[in-house]
């Protein structure tokens, strides 16, 4: 059985951990915030991931899962220490690698013979490089390690079938001895393993997501044509994605992309290219595309309810996407604050979010039911596409909302049918 440490027991670390514990190894889950190591102690999860409590509760029962608050004690026995610590967006675009750092400070701190360092977490080309040098140079005992990079691409609220279940396993290494380690480790997802020098991992792990971030602002950029020549861009979506060299993924238009992982990544990555020397221009393009979005969107309830001053708006969704509680660069945000700049009073509603949204948004009534948003207000305007939405009784909502209007940042409904039942109905690129 190898031991694993995890450093940064996140949403990242805590899955990665709770993942590579179900497949049999001896996982001790690290964090400073000792409110949230004893939270994990308990049995609790604090985010919501589906499916995750569970697998966390079991392998605890089975001892091969715990939780520490010290460097020390969860990395001295471990044979694979995982770096999964945060890596935040500078005021400038780029990535703060400063606990990146100060991991491998510790490390180096406590390490007293092989181990192979993996960096987990999303971090610029040559970070790897950084690592090294920083363990060399605060090394007691001077042991002989690798740095390995292992980029993750887990989507919050599938994040653990898409750890079990990858389309494939990137790892970047130096040495054989620790791509035979690392290959082994992963031997029971049988999925393709991509092996690389560092460099080039870290740089797929950026460019995925910023090839998916191009993908949504293309698709939203195509709605707005749409819009203007009465075309329906779900058609032009469905029409594009059975093209094997496109997709369907990452073709559906609406408010933009947001959450943690799209925003920071396509920041630091345009941060990289310049600092570099090379264009940027699309780049930049994929990123003013994306926050235009929520200000058209804006302009939508503002246009279907003629003045916005003294209305009243309900907002179904407030995390960035469904089977989420993350509210991090969520649309929901800046599309609420906008309305409330022009004086309209807001009632929301989400499944799982309400908690981390009334910590950002203040001046909103939060409701337990969608029905309770409706009721009374002007419009009704639909940020995250939650399944429970799409089986809403609408001859219930049309008869509690003041006005029969619905605008539906997410295209959950068919505009004809909509019509049909009496609502005033507009979606995005239809």
């Amino acid at each position: 059985m190898r031991k694993i440490c995890i450093i940064g027991s996140g949403h990242v670390g805590l899955v990665t951990g709770a993942c590579l514990a179900h497949l049999g190894d001896s996982v001790t889950c690290m964090d400073d915030d000792f409110k949230k190591i004893e939270i994990l102690r308990q049995g609790m999860i604090p985010f919501y991931e589906p499916g995750l409590e569970e697998m966390v509760h079991r392998n605890m029962e089975r001892g091969r899962l715990a939780f520490s608050t010290s460097v020390e004690e969860a990395c001295k026995n471990a044979d694979i220490i995982f770096v999964c610590v945060g890596t935040p967006q500078k005021p400038g675009g780029g990535a703060d690698s400063l606990y990146i750092e100060a991991a491998s400070k510790r490390i180096a701190e406590v390490m007293d013979d092989y181990k192979v360092i993996v960096e987990k977490s999303t971090v610029p080309v040559k970070t790897g490089k950084w690592i090294r040098r920083t363990i060399e140079l605060n090394s007691h005992n001077k042991c002989d390690f690798d740095v390995v990079s292992n980029p993750e691409f887990l989507r919050e609220g599938k994040s653990i079938d898409d750890f079990m279940h990858p389309d494939r396993v990137v790892l970047g290494v130096d040495s054989q001895r620790a791509a035979d380690i690392m290959i082994e480790l992963y031997k029971p997802l049988n999925a393709p393993i991509i092996v690389t020098n560092i460099e080039t991992a870290e740089l797929i792990k950026h460019a995925s997501n910023v090839f998916l971030a191009l993908k949504i602002s293309y698709i939203n950029a195509i709605a707005r044509i749409c819009e203007k020549v009465g075309a329906d861009v779900l058609q032009v979506a469905e029409g594009m994605g059975y093209d094997r060299r496109i997709g369907q993924d990452f073709l559906d238009a609406g408010i933009g992309y947001g959450g943690y992982c799209l925003p920071k990544d396509l920041a630091a990555f345009i941060h990289i290219v310049e600092e570099v020397g090379c264009d940027s221009e699309l780049l930049r393009a994929v990123q003013r595309i994306n926050d235009s979005q929520q200000e058209l969107f804006v302009k939508k309830v503002e246009e279907a309810l003629w003045n916005l001053a003294g209305k009243n708006v309900g907002v179904l969704g407030l995390s960035y996407k469904p089977n989420t509680d993350d509210m991090r660069e969520a649309p929901s945000i800046h599309i609420i604050e906008k309305l409330q700049e022009e004086h309209v009073r807001i009632k929301a509603y989400d499944p799982h979010a309400i908690e981390n949204a009334s910590v950002i948004l203040r001046d909103v009534e939060y409701c337990q039911t969608p029905y309770e948003v409706a009721e009374g207000s002007d419009a009704l305007i639909i940020l995250t596409e939650w399944d429970e939405f799409r089986k809403l009784d609408l001859a219930k909502v049309k008869r509690l909302l003041k006005q029969p209007v619905i605008i539906d940042g997410r295209n959950i409904f068919d505009p004809l049918q909509m019509k049909q039942l009496g609502f005033v109905y507009q979606g995005v690129g239809r």
